[in-house]
């Protein structure tokens, strides 16, 4: 097989979360003790930190590793989904997985995964661990995929664990209360692993508070230990987002500077800041120099995609991920503070998702450009548009995101908004 018929067997032959949604999800870790054990657990060959949360987790994995990077290591980074490439999945030192080794793996255990079964992400997850323990990478940083007890990369055991916050997101697996969601969140905190928690909220953090003691861990809310104060967006060769960050009430990093310009990540920043002085106590040596430079080449290094990410300024043409209530709330905060005349919204959702949490926070003096993302899990155009009604939101409705982003484009002026949301998948068809 090729690389592309490869992906074609992956797609038909695993169900994939990606596209089909629930019925993907496996509710026990069977398959990737399996995946493991099969491999000649890959897991234990390099040391690790993983990362989870409801919304940030991507970023903060990022941030992490490009700092990582920058401090000399040859770093892994398992993240998804994907947006544009599957081997987006998989990267080291922001080096996407060569295809050849996709298809050689999957050709060399193709006839032992008929006999597991295992999910898209199962097998993604076993690909992952093989391929950083093959290439003998210092450190990986594993991002959760979905929730944390039962998520296929819960078999590690890492230097530290993250957990950047808890929203509503997936209940239908997770649970529909703030503690039901921390508990499964709270699975990948293991015994002896100090555990960073981004942000401190009610609810969740009892819940972490006790399962750590349990596990006889500590526990650092970086909420509590760093603030991010006065951000502005400034152009330095490029277009930056620039922070304080104090700790006790003293700035300890004047004009810390980021690629990454979404306002949310004075969130996420801390939660790095806070995971790097546990590794600092832990045999590795990370710089204030390493911290800058990983943070302000964050995208140039990792390769990141699709976070409050500038398409192009006249129009302003603006893609976020951001796709729950917490995601969104950030989002619009962002979209008011941008100066712009008109605002035209591209938005695709997914059917799997509360969709009228989200349609009631949105603007609506916007204009709606409504589609459907290229996956089976989009929820039809038609229904979005009825829906949006009942909330205000007005607009025509496109068969595709490119159909819908280029009637945006045809009507918009110089000085108006473009932006496009409401799904990761909507995001990876406008990009």
């Amino acid at each position: 097989m090729n690389y592309q018929q490869t992906l074609e067997y992956l797609y038909a032959q695993l169900p994939m979360f990606q596209r089909i949604g629930s019925a993907a999800y496996k509710a026990n870790l069977d398959n990737t003790i399996a995946i493991c054990n099969l491999l000649n657990h890959p897991e234990n060959k390099f040391r690790s930190i993983h990362v989870a949360g409801t919304n940030g987790k991507g970023s903060t994995s990022h941030l992490l590793a490009s700092i990582l990077q920058s401090a000399g290591l040859k770093v892994g980074l398992y993240t998804s989904p994907h947006l544009k490439d599957f081997r987006e999945r998989i990267k080291i030192n922001g080096e996407m997985i060569t295809e050849n080794a996709v298809v050689s793996f999957v050709e060399k255990y193709k006839t032992d995964f008929e006999n597991i079964n295992p999910s898209f992400f199962e097998m993604t997850v076993g690909l992952a661990f093989d391929y950083f323990a093959s290439q003998k990478v210092d450190i990986a940083i594993i991002e959760v995929g979905l929730g944390g007890r039962l998520d296929s990369t819960n078999v590690i055991t890492p230097f530290v664990s993250v957990i950047t916050n808890i929203s509503f997101d997936h209940v239908a697996l997770l649970g529909n209360t703030i503690e039901q969601i921390a508990a499964e969140k709270a699975g990948i905190i293991k015994s002896d692993v100090p555990v960073v928690i981004g942000e401190t909220q009610e609810g969740a953090s009892d819940v972490f508070i006790k399962k750590a003691h349990e596990m006889g861990t500590s526990i650092i809310f970086a909420g509590q230990n760093y603030v991010a104060k006065n951000l502005i967006h400034k152009n330095d060769k490029k277009l930056l987002l620039l922070m304080d960050i104090e700790k006790n009430g003293n700035i300890v990093y004047k004009d810390l500077a980021s690629e990454l310009l979404g306002l949310y990540q004075q969130k996420n920043i801390p939660t790095v800041l806070s995971t790097v002085e546990i590794l600092n106590k832990n045999r590795f040596t990370i710089t204030e120099k390493n911290i800058r430079e990983g943070i302000r080449n964050v995208i140039s290094q990792t390769g990141l995609l699709g976070r409050w990410q500038i398409l192009s300024e006249s129009p302003l043409v603006i893609v976020d991920t951001g796709h729950n209530e917490a995601g969104i709330k950030e989002v619009i905060t962002q979209i008011k503070s941008t100066p712009h005349q008109q605002l035209h919204f591209v938005l695709g959702m997914v059917n799997d998702k509360d969709v009228s949490s989200v349609l009631a926070l949105l603007p609506d003096y916007a204009t709606y450009y409504f589609c459907k993302a290229s996956i089976p899990r989009a929820l039809d155009a038609n229904d979005l548009a009825k829906q949006a009604e009942k909330y205000s939101l007005h607009g025509e409705v496109y068969k595709s995101v490119a159909a819908a982003l280029f009637a945006a484009r045809s009507v918009a002026k110089k000085e108006d908004l473009i932006f496009i949301g409401g799904s990761t998948f909507t995001v990876a068809d406008a990009l």
